[in-house]
C-alpha cells in the first residue's frame, strides 16, 4: 500500500533530520545490505568449521575431550553457515518476487511468472 503525500512529506522530513544528525549512521545503513551481514557470518562459520576440524585432527589422538571440542565447533559452525545462507537464500526470493511498482511492470512479466511469485509469497507466509 502506497504511502500518502502528508506520509511521504513525514518520511522525508525524518530522513533529512537523520541525514543531518548523524551523517555516518546514514552512509552505513546506505551501505549495508542483508547480503553483507549474512555472508560475514557465513565466512565466521566457515572459518570455525576448519578450525573445528583442525583440532579434531590434531588433539583426538592426545585427548578425547579436545577433539570432542573440535566436533562441537564443527556442529555449530555447521548451523551458523546452514542458517545464515537460507536466510541469504530467502532474502534473494524476496528481491526476486518483489511486486515491482505500477502495474505495467506485472502485465510484463506476465502470467506465469506473476503467478509463481503468488505461490512463492503463499510459502513464505506460511513458513512464518
Amino acid at each position: 500500500m502506497p504511502l500518502s503525500e502528508h506520509e511521504q512529506r513525514i518520511l522525508d522530513q525524518l530522513e533529512e533530520s537523520l541525514s543531518k544528525h548523524d551523517p555516518r549512521f546514514v552512509k552505513s545503513v546506505r551501505e549495508t545490505n542483508v547480503y553483507v551481514h549474512g555472508g560475514r557470518r557465513v565466512r565466521w562459520g566457515v572459518a570455525g568449521f576448519v578450525t573445528g576440524l583442525a583440532i579434531l585432527v590434531v588433539f583426538f589422538s592426545y585427548s578425547i575431550l579436545l577433539g570432542l571440542v573440535g566436533v562441537a565447533l564443527m556442529f555449530i559452525s555447521a548451523i551458523v553457515v546452514e542458517r545464515n545462507a537460507r536466510l541469504l537464500g530467502r532474502a534473494s526470493w524476496r528481491d526476486l518476487t518483489r511486486s515491482s511498482q505500477g502495474d505495467a511492470a506485472s502485465a510484463a512479466v506476465g502470467p506465469r511468472t506473476a503467478s509463481i511469485r503468488e505461490w512463492l509469497l503463499r510459502q513464505r507466509r506460511r513458513d512464518q
